[in-house]
């Protein structure tokens, strides 16, 4: 079974709003009201990338944010609205030249064809630097922005109903990107001639149906967009339990997990490779990443009474599925170090106020982890996927490769 390094570490950062801590905005280093112009998106992964963070996720979703699983709730005094993800990722592409950009993308009620498309366009305006983070959603009120389909509405998340439905939009989830991986595949990689002078701009014997017939989706293909400049954009996935252990296992190149100490590290790759294995991916390098929450400052006490006071202002003490980290960077860094041992490749970090905790990783974290060995000093590739030690992957239906020995769909004609 196949498990990249884990020195040196990889890390990602997760940008929500202002930040993670729901009280976040009322920060004086917040800037709340240009949380929905491109410049204020603009300056937080160029941050993010003078620190040499391999790359970044942009939360999204499809209702307000809301601290309840399955239905928002009524606060006014947090921040509600987002920008769409993937746009972005795509406004501040041009503006960055080495830092991954992975938007979160609903799987749900967004069709496979149109993510197929727009994550190929990320990554060829990127010039191989895209990448997804595949999310399911069992809210009602989400289904009926929509009307194509109907969620039941369920009171427990550990119900026996809740369960089955979160099983059911897992498998959806999972066959979304198989769709969107074979229609990523559907264009060779030589299959555009651009010949002005014989007039041959395409060879249209190197497009390819994709057939993709399942209990989810029926997509014909091939995609209209080229193929991608890394050949496969980053799948990611974040997982709590077994059955998205098993999409991360499946599908992503790249699975985020919450385990509170190195211990529950452990067994949680160990599950998740057990699960790599019977899907067949043993020997794929397939990275496991640990989240966190982070409050950092120079003084554990000053971040110790930042985090209450922010508490304070939310009118409760904030929980999250990730462990809540609240020190020094070089104590971060201790801890990194102590989760790695448990089998993870890489972090991605949950700034609590964008604005304060961000300059804190790329100044304080990276410079620490740098002196101990443990971080690169330099961008030492061209693509996400090369970042991470990702090989470019073949398309499946060109000639030779094993998939292709399998009987295809006629090419376009």
């Amino acid at each position: 079974m196949s498990s990249p390094s884990a020195d040196p570490l990889h890390l990602a950062v997760a940008l929500d709003g202002t930040g993670w801590h729901p009280a976040s905005w009322r920060e004086p280093v917040a800037r709340p009201r240009a949380l929905f112009t491109a410049g204020y998106w603009a300056d937080l992964v160029a941050e993010a990338e003078r620190g040499l963070i391999d790359f970044v996720t942009v939360e999204d979703g499809l209702g307000p944010q809301s601290s309840h699983f399955f239905d928002p709730d009524e606060r006014t005094d947090q921040v509600r609205g987002r920008l769409d993800a993937v746009l972005v990722a795509s406004r501040v592409a041009p503006l960055t030249r080495h830092i991954g950009l992975v938007p979160t993308v609903v799987a749900t009620h967004t069709e496979p064809f149109h993510i197929s498309k727009a994550i190929a366009t990320l990554d060829h305006i990127s010039t191989g630097r895209a990448g997804l983070r595949v999310q399911i959603t069992a809210r009602p009120n989400e289904a009926a922005h929509f009307g194509r389909r109907t969620v039941p509405g369920i009171d427990a998340y550990d119900s026996p109903a809740a369960q089955e439905l979160i099983t059911d939009l897992f498998d959806e989830a999972a066959d979304h990107v198989e769709v969107v991986r074979r229609l990523w595949d559907s264009w060779e990689d030589d299959a555009e001639i651009r010949d002005a002078a014989t007039g041959r701009f395409i060879d249209r014997d190197k497009l390819h149906y994709i057939d993709f017939q399942g209990r989810h989706f029926g997509v014909r293909g091939p995609s209209i967009t080229p193929r991608p400049p890394q050949g496969q954009p980053l799948v990611t996935a974040l997982a709590h339990q077994t059955v998205p252990y098993r999409l991360v296992a499946r599908q992503a190149d790249v699975g985020y997990v919450t385990p509170h100490d190195t211990g529950q590290a452990r067994a949680i790759v160990a599950e998740i490779r057990a699960e790599q294995a019977a899907a067949g991916r043993a020997g794929q390098v397939l990275h496991i990443f640990g989240d966190l929450l982070v409050f950092l400052d120079d003084d554990p006490a000053e971040a110790s009474d930042r985090r209450a006071r922010l508490d304070d202002l939310a009118g409760e003490p904030h929980t999250s599925d990730a462990r809540i980290f609240t020190g020094t960077p070089a104590q971060l860094a201790d801890l990194l170090v102590e989760l790695a041992e448990g089998g993870l490749t890489g972090f991605r970090l949950r700034p609590a106020v964008l604005g304060h905790d961000l300059p804190r990783i790329t100044r304080g974290l990276v410079p620490e982890l740098q002196r101990r060995g443990l971080f690169r000093r330099a961008y030492e590739a061209d693509t996400l996927r090369g970042l991470l030690g990702l090989a470019r992957p073949a398309s499946r239906y060109a000639p030779g490769h094993p998939a292709s020995l399998v009987p295809q769909s006629t090419p376009i004609v």
